[in-house]
């Protein structure tokens, strides 16, 4: 029987994900943390991964696509060196086998991609596009638009209060700091999900907070379908 983490996504989902255990992958060295999971090593997942300082993973392809944003350390693969706050697109199709010679944590969204989000996209520190401010953000940057999909990495005045429209649909990271939704304190690496149409309410906490936010559909309706004989991942 298939896992099923948090696959209920007409519900409001709030998981401290830094208090999480770690479970071992298939590769040696790589944990993670599931956040959201409906399959077994195949599977529509949001997870932290982490990987151990010299460990890697077999070549593999992203059938249904990855992205992913470097907590800490530096991630890499054979396009390159990824340090901490690049975020990455690898759409359908693509293969890589990545590896980290210091040790990175990464979250990772794998097959929640559109068959049509064909685009890759690298985003490094301080890259992106600059947005205006909304009341309550001192600085905000654009990492992707497209594909139904508008997502940033937002700083938040400490001690600011205002509210988020969830819309279409919201999944938000905290990165850095804390904030109040009004039941309770979500702190660093704590992963927030809500369904369309719901408010937010946030209180920052004294010391601010970065997060990591996408605005869309909570699943695409044409996501990518399992192919059987794709490779776990």
């Amino acid at each position: 029987m298939s896992l099923r983490i948090n696959a209920d996504l007409t519900a409001p989902v709030r998981t401290r994900g830094g208090e999480l255990p770690w479970i071992d992958s298939p590769a040696a060295g790589v944990q993670r943390r599931m956040l959201f999971r409906i399959g077994d090593e195949q599977a529509r997942a949001t997870s932290i991964v982490r990987y151990a300082p010299g460990s890697r993973f077999a070549r593999h392809t992203h059938t249904g696509g990855e992205e992913f944003i470097v907590l800490e350390g530096t991630f890499q693969d054979e396009t390159g060196d990824f340090p901490a706050g690049t975020y990455v697109r690898n759409p359908p199709g693509t293969s890589h086998a990545p590896a980290s010679a210091e040790g990175c944590t990464i979250l990772v969204k794998l097959w929640q991609f559109r068959c049509d989000d064909d685009v890759r996209t690298v985003v490094r520190p301080g890259e992106g596009a600059a947005l205006e401010l909304a009341p309550g953000v001192d600085a905000a940057r654009l990492l992707f638009e497209g594909a139904g999909e508008r997502v940033t990495v937002e700083d938040w005045r400490p001690d600011a209060a205002f509210n988020l429209n969830s819309q279409d649909g919201l999944e938000l990271f905290v990165l850095e700091g804390s904030f109040n939704d009004g039941q309770e304190s979500l702190d660093r690496w704590c992963w927030l999900r809500l369904p369309p149409g719901q408010i937010l309410p946030v209180r920052v906490g004294a010391q601010g907070a970065r997060v990591w936010m996408k605005r869309g559909p909570v699943l695409h309706d044409d996501v990518c379908r399992f192919d059987n004989g794709a490779a776990p991942q």
